[in-house]
């Protein structure tokens, strides 16, 4: 099992690649993080690995390597953190700043979700399951997040698709929710979170 520590000073989650996304800005001031959204992304659509997420996230796509890119490399997007197929985790935003993840979005009548939420990216689309090694950083990773902004509840740990309907579908009805919501145990009970 994954462990993960949050820093607060910083922002950012260890251990964790950093890829620093130029696509954020400060959190409105007296705003309490309270809710982690889960999407999921592939670049081009339905193909893993490769430098692409990391490019978009960092407005480096370029638009001449496949024609999806024509359409999206001018998008100013990001996400606080991303697990790779592998289960490699890569932070591009701290996460005490807002990450510009889920555009037009609600939450329990409140909108604007950018404003209060964590983002994470999946690889993945929404016709092919996630794999094990992503779900055993995630459960973990959520624990942190929950230890670490305590108005983060498991029912506060939604989809995109649960904030942006219509709009939005990721990540998907393969997602395995079931899963996600037995590893969202307090600390101690399912392992793993920690906060310095």
């Amino acid at each position: 099992m994954s462990k993960f520590y949050y820093h607060r000073e910083s922002g950012l989650i260890s251990p964790a690649r950093l890829v620093l996304s130029p696509n954020q800005d400060e959190r409105p001031q007296g705003t309490r993080v309270d809710a982690l959204i889960i999407h999921g992304i592939s670049l081009p659509p339905g193909e893993f690995g490769g430098p692409w997420i990391d490019r978009l996230f960092t407005n480096e796509l370029p638009a001449a390597a496949h024609p999806y890119f024509a359409e999206i490399h001018r998008l100013r997007v990001s996400s606080h953190l991303l697990i790779r197929r592998d289960g490699a985790l890569v932070q591009y935003v701290p996460l005490h700043r807002r990450a510009w993840h889920a555009g037009r979005s609600v939450l329990a009548g409140r909108e604007r979700c950018n404003d209060f939420s964590v983002g994470i990216e999946l690889e993945g689309t929404d016709e092919t399951p996630y794999t094990d090694a992503q779900y055993q950083v995630l459960g973990p990773l959520c624990q942190t997040l929950m230890a670490s902004f305590p108005g983060i509840t498991p029912e506060r740990v939604v989809g995109h698709s649960d904030v942006a309907p219509g709009r939005k579908t990721d990540p998907g009805p393969l997602f395995d929710w079931a899963r996600l919501r037995a590893a969202l145990q307090p600390p101690g009970t399912a392992g793993g979170a920690t906060w310095a």
